[in-house]
């Protein structure tokens, strides 16, 4: 109980933080009377949600491919990572190239997509899929190789399948690494989607921003990075949240 009132004073503490910013942003507008269409006030911000510019679909679509890509980055990342512990050869031929292929920019891939998927939630989720895909893979596979091998060759003696060494071995003392690297990526899927839809889309908020840009709609533009935001929070909020009872419960994590 102490420990979860300590937990809730801290994010107390934390939103506090936040309303403080919001409210020094407006004082300092109001003070300073820069113009709306250069800096708008935290409540021409808010007010913007009253236009008529489809901010629920636009954000839900946003959500499915920061959401999507991120799935698919942990599915993908993990699963390629059991096969390298398993496959020591295949990752000595793998992980190079996965890393070299992480260099390549995503705004030189995001026409590429557009050709191979086309335009829409498809390709846009493969995008933020690539971005967020190797602190993953890195990650887990560095947590699988820190159980102590003297541990594993005593269960090998006694039969253990490989299945079972990773299930009761390798994965529990990995999943403090998996989230190190699930945290990080989950700015990088923000950062992924937001890309895909600067490059060619025609949903999403990163999509809504370029065409308010034209009109100069300050307000509405901030409104957009502020959702994006929120979604970022969000997802990154349910990782702490799973990390806190999957490995905080455990004792794995202090």
């Amino acid at each position: 109980m102490n420990n979860f009132s300590k937990r809730l004073g801290q994010y107390g503490l934390i939103v506090l933080v936040h309303l403080g910013v919001v409210l020094i942003w407006q004082i300092a507008i109001n003070i300073s009377e820069v113009p709306d269409y250069v800096m708008p006030t935290p409540l021409a911000t808010l007010l913007s949600l009253g236009e008529d510019y489809g901010w629920a679909h636009n954000t839900f679509v946003t959500s499915v491919e920061v959401f999507g890509g991120y799935f698919l980055a942990i599915v993908v990342g993990v699963l390629m990572a059991l096969i390298f512990s398993w496959f020591r050869t295949v990752e000595t031929l793998l992980m190079p190239l996965m890393v070299s292929l992480n260099m390549i920019p995503k705004v030189a891939l995001g026409p590429l997509f557009i050709v191979w998927f086309s335009y829409g939630i498809d390709s846009n989720i493969l995008i933020a899929f690539s971005i967020c895909f190797l602190p993953i893979l890195l990650t887990m596979d560095r947590g699988l190789k820190e159980v102590d091998p003297d541990l594993i060759d005593l269960v090998r003696t006694l039969n253990a399948s490989r299945w079972q060494i990773f299930t009761k071995i390798q994965l529990p003392g990995a999943l403090p690494y998996l989230f190190s690297g699930m945290k990080v990526a989950v700015v990088l899927a923000v950062a992924g989607a937001i890309v895909g839809e600067f490059i060619a889309s025609e949903e999403g908020l990163g999509y809504l921003m370029l065409q308010v840009q034209v009109t100069m709609d300050t307000s509405a533009m901030f409104m957009g990075v502020l959702l994006i935001t929120l979604i970022g929070v969000v997802l990154y909020s349910l990782v702490l949240l799973l990390e806190y009872f999957v490995v905080g419960k455990t004792g794995s994590v202090n």
